[in-house]
């Protein structure tokens, strides 16, 4: 059913950082073909450690155990959000959850995000959308990135919206239409290699400024294959263990060398990429955990074309959270989210199961 003007939406995003969930309690409003955003209030909730060691273990799980984790997550989810909404003091008319995504193979057809949205729809008493990838990956696109409708209509003063999650992505007009596509691990690898000594991730890039380029496993990085590729492309978790992962664990060197030469990588990566599409008068909207690598962002400083805008805290926190409530709102009412333009699908979709509330 379509929904008036102003609605209030609650976006939910689990990244492939897994550094917990983030909140963003959303209200729309339109004015001729301008849609406007108010974000009311935002948190990220840190994962328990349970339930974040089942999430990274999720690939490996039975067909059982998967169903399982799906309804667990659900019933987390709803708890995270009946608590949020009493300290937001304002109830939400609609629920846009990303869920977490545990596979993503869409050369075969296949992607997966979990967090039941049936569940989180009953214990909330709100219709949730979810599921947002699988009708693209059915018309054969990549089902990623998902933000880039909102990057577009909401953002649309920067030349390049860049978003530092575990996967780095970017999006920006070509040729009169929206292209997008994922373009190297970032916190991903970064946050791996920190684990290895205990750590969770390597504060402003501290560590990583205490080593030196292993060149050698810089070019085997540099050399992967997906980089060759033209958009629309992704990668998943599965192709970071499969491929990008064993060339670092196969290259003996100092765990600084290590950060260091994988921050030389991305920033490589990155500008390499987005200086294909950008001059020194581009702006570039730099957002999510990434931003706090200041080491990195000095790199990329350093070799893109174009001016880094690094916007307030909760934008960089918060971005792709407010784009999933602005995905649920577009789809509730029926219209397009997702760019054939962006994931290569026969056509553009909009997409996302509709859970009703009982």
């Amino acid at each position: 059913m379509p929904v008036s003007k102003g609605k209030l939406v609650l976006g939910i995003m689990s990244g492939t950082s897994l550094d917990g969930v983030d909140l963003a309690l959303c209200e729309f409003s339109e004015n001729k073909s301008k849609i406007d955003y108010k974000l009311l209030h935002a948190e990220t909730i840190p994962y328990p450690y349970y339930l974040k060691e089942k999430l990274e273990d999720a690939l490996h799980l039975s067909t059982k155990d998967m169903h399982e984790l799906d309804q667990d997550l659900g019933f987390y989810y709803a708890k995270l959000v009946k608590d949020f909404i009493k300290r937001a003091g304002t109830d939400a008319e609609l629920i846009a959850s990303h869920g977490h995504t545990v596979l993503h193979q869409p050369d075969k057809g296949i992607t997966l995000q979990i967090g039941s949205g049936k569940i989180l729809a009953e214990e909330t008493g709100v219709t949730v959308i979810n599921d947002f990838r699988a009708r693209d990956v059915s018309k054969g696109g990549q089902g990623a990135p998902l933000v880039t409708i909102g990057d577009r209509d909401l953002f649309g003063e920067f030349d390049i919206c860049l978003n530092l999650g575990g996967i780095a992505n970017a999006s920006f007009d070509h040729d009169n239409k929206r292209i997008a596509c994922d373009i190297t691990p970032c916190n991903m690898p970064l946050n791996t290699i920190a684990s290895w000594i205990g750590i969770e991730y390597d504060r402003n890039g501290d560590i990583a400024s205490r080593g030196s380029v292993h060149l050698d496993l810089l070019k085997r990085l540099n050399s992967i294959g997906y980089y060759e590729l033209a958009p629309p492309k992704s990668i998943g978790k599965e192709w970071f263990l499969r491929i990008f992962l064993p060339e670092i664990r196969s290259t003996r060197i100092k765990f600084e060398d290590a950060l260091r030469t994988v921050n030389e990588h991305i920033a490589v990566q990155l500008a390499g990429f987005m200086n294909k599409y950008s001059n020194p008068s581009s702006n570039i909207l730099v957002t999510g955990g990434g931003v706090y690598n200041t080491y990195l962002i000095d790199l990329l400083k350093n070799k893109c074309a174009g001016r880094l805008v690094i916007p307030d805290d909760q934008l960089v926190n918060f971005k792709e959270a407010i784009i999933f409530a602005y995905l649920g709102y577009l789809r509730i009412n029926n219209r397009i989210n997702i760019l054939a333009s962006v994931t290569g699908a026969g056509s553009d979709t909009s997409a996302g199961k509709i859970n009703h509330a009982k």
